[in-house]
């Protein structure tokens, strides 16, 4: 079986794969494009990638015995996992490699904003000796901020209160709990954070949610002289919005580490801005890291060419293959009702309660729990979330997964229930498989009966039960030029209040969601993109 490496990685690694004799190994010693890393390897079994390789639908197609893509990092934005999918590639990573050397970065760049290291270096290398206009600040008693608070964030903020700072965050998905382990202040919302912060750092997936959200409103709001790192992806700072700020002296300063384009092209403005300090995507470069994520991404991908075990998946749950083809279909089930919950719980939450009832408590519950996780934190950890990581990123948001199995009788004969606890609060779904093909079905919500296609786009709603207001909802629809493809209701009572389910072909207008919100007769109103 060939192993294609294809970017640079530990030695220790390649020399892993190169000591089994079932693999024939191939360092590329250059950056191949998509149409010569087809003609070079066509018959490769595996690909070992950085982030400069991209790995296509058409290389994924044109290698018909491609088996795995193995990504030595965190991110794989540079592979198309849907092709992978499709064709039946695994698709594997190293979470959690680069943790330490992404905080340690993280914080190396605010101490040099700080001590205006960059700009000493520069002035002692012309020659002079700038004491007085070099004059920096301490961290000690300066509060820092710090957008998103998973594995890196949690890192940065232990180390800032070791330098005595004033650590506040925020993180919609971190518990209070582990909040106040970490020492840390929670705000409920970013701009509670901005106007406070001498220093803000951002640790958070790149998401619609996310992109742009620190722009120029966040930038004014911040007190004059206030610093900025990213470390995280580029774009969560918008780069335009920012060069404003640092042109005006707004901001004392700001440094980054990624960015919208990369790599960033030669004459970007953003290389001629004062005050900004740039490094080209270090957050993993140190030898540690790339030593352990190289080791590891061996060692994945050899068990599995050589065992079927399937570890750090991106795509797929570690399984063995006798026992994937049983659990597949609840996989699918599973994560679409975290998918469900996690856009109609609050966002903070305290418990997760994943229960099993009839013949799915028969089920291995893990790989099951997982799914219904990946679904659940997809919008707090983006597309870096997978199976294998899912539990520890819940371990670290202070999030306490219980898995129990029910012998409750129901009208199914396999079924899962999930339950997000948020204090007092619950918020529930349930669903089933349907049919021979092994549909899954949203038949709870809430606990209320219901019928739910999980898939495109669903409008979740409860109104008054009285004549016309079907027909009121769907005119509302009609003039936003937004078809409904299928229906579910269900009533507590004639004349009380029913729960509306409806499958959309598309996202309603901002002004048809005012105007359904906007109607007394119309409450808790969702969006549900799955």
């Amino acid at each position: 079986m060939k192993i294609v490496v294809c970017d640079p990685v530990s030695p220790k690694g390649v020399a892993m794969l190169q000591e089994q004799s079932a693999f024939e190994v191939v360092v590329l010693d250059q950056r191949l494009g998509e149409d010569e890393l087809i003609a070079t390897v066509p018959d490769a079994a595996a690909f070992v990638v950085r982030s400069e390789t991209k790995i296509t639908r058409k290389v994924i197609e044109s290698c018909p015995n491609l088996k795995v893509v193995g990504r030595a990092g965190v991110g794989v934005d540079n592979v198309d996992v849907e092709a992978a999918t499709q064709r039946g590639v695994v698709v594997m990573n190293t979470p959690g490699g680069n943790t330490i050397s992404t905080a340690e970065l993280a914080f190396s760049l605010m101490i040099s904003l700080a001590r205006k290291i960059p700009d000493a270096v520069a002035s002692m290398r012309a020659g002079k000796w700038d004491r007085k206009k070099l004059k920096g600040s301490e961290l000690n008693g300066k509060t820092l901020g710090i957008l998103g608070l998973g594995r890196i964030g949690s890192e940065v903020a232990t180390r800032a209160t070791a330098f005595g700072m004033k650590v506040i965050g925020y993180d919609p998905y971190l518990s209070l709990a582990r909040a106040k382990a970490l020492q840390v202040e929670l705000v409920e919302k970013p701009e509670d954070l901005y106007p406070r912060v001498d220093f803000l750092t951002v640790h958070m997936p790149k998401s619609e949610e996310t992109d742009g959200m620190v722009n120029a409103a966040a930038i004014a709001s911040m007190k004059p002289g206030a610093c900025i790192i990213n470390a995280a992806r580029g774009g969560i700072v918008n780069e335009t919005d920012l060069a404003e700020a640092l042109r005006s002296g707004h901001l004392g300063g700001a440094a980054l580490d990624v960015y919208t384009t990369e790599p960033l092209p030669e004459d970007s403005p953003l290389r001629s801005l004062p005050g900004l300090l740039m490094t080209p995507h270090l957050g993993a470069s140190t030898a540690e890291a790339q030593e352990n994520v190289g080791i590891e991404i061996a060692e994945v991908i050899g068990d599995f060419l050589l065992n079927d075990s399937i570890r750090n998946a991106v795509n797929m749950p570690s399984l063995d293959a006798r026992t994937s083809d049983l659990v597949r279909p609840y996989l699918a089930l599973g994560e679409k009702l975290g998918l469900v919950l996690a856009q109609i719980s609050p966002k903070r939450n305290d418990r997760l309660v994943i229960t099993f009832g009839g013949k799915a408590t028969a089920l291995p519950g893990d790989p099951v729990s997982r799914a219904v996780l990946k679904g659940f934190l997809q919008n707090a950890a983006g597309s870096e979330v997978n199976t294998v990581n899912v539990r520890s990123l819940a371990n670290s948001l202070g999030l306490l997964v219980e898995e129990t199995k029910s012998s409750e009788e129901t009208d199914f004969q396999e079924w899962l229930h999930v339950s997000a606890h948020s204090g007092d609060k619950r918020t529930s779904v349930g669903g089933t498989l349907f049919s021979s093909r092994l549909l899954p079905r949203i038949v709870r919500v809430n606990s209320q009966p219901v019928e739910i296609v999980p898939e495109g786009v669903v409008l979740l709603l409860k109104n008054t039960d009285r004549p016309g207001m079907v027909g009121h909802i769907g005119s509302i629809l009609g003039r936003a030029e937004v078809n409904i493809a299928n229906m579910s209701l269900h009533r507590d009572q004639a004349g009380g209040e029913a729960l509306t389910v409806l499958n959309l072909d598309s996202v309603p207008a901002a002004e048809a969601m005012k105007e359904l919100r906007d109607d007394p007769a119309i409450s808790n109103v969702h969006v549900i993109k799955l």
